[in-house]
């Protein structure tokens, strides 16, 4: 059997009442049941939608383009070519 390392739990403890920075534990049942899921799990997708709301989802890049990567991607693209996208999105008139 795993033992388990202490230094990968937390201790966590409802709420009294429900309030805009934690709930009780009935309304951590009560969701579990409705999502079909135990409480630990409730927790865990609530950490992972306030993630995503709030950690940027991607790193960050090295910044502009350089001159080189400019010149590098202009000649792989075929230049002196007139290209236009239609896109079916907006109703425009084409006169």
């Amino acid at each position: 059997m795993p033992t388990k390392n202490s230094n990968t739990q937390i201790a966590f403890r409802y709420r009294p009442v429900d309030s805009a920075t934690g709930v009780t534990r009935k309304t951590a049942k009560r969701l579990a049941e409705h999502l079909g899921v135990d409480e630990t799990q409730v927790i865990h997708r609530a950490l992972r939608e306030l993630a995503m709301r709030v950690l940027p989802q991607y790193e960050p890049d090295d910044g502009p383009l350089s001159a080189a990567q400019v010149r590098q991607i202009r000649k792989r693209i075929p230049q002196g070519t007139k290209r236009s996208i239609r896109s079916s999105l907006l109703d425009v008139e084409i006169a």
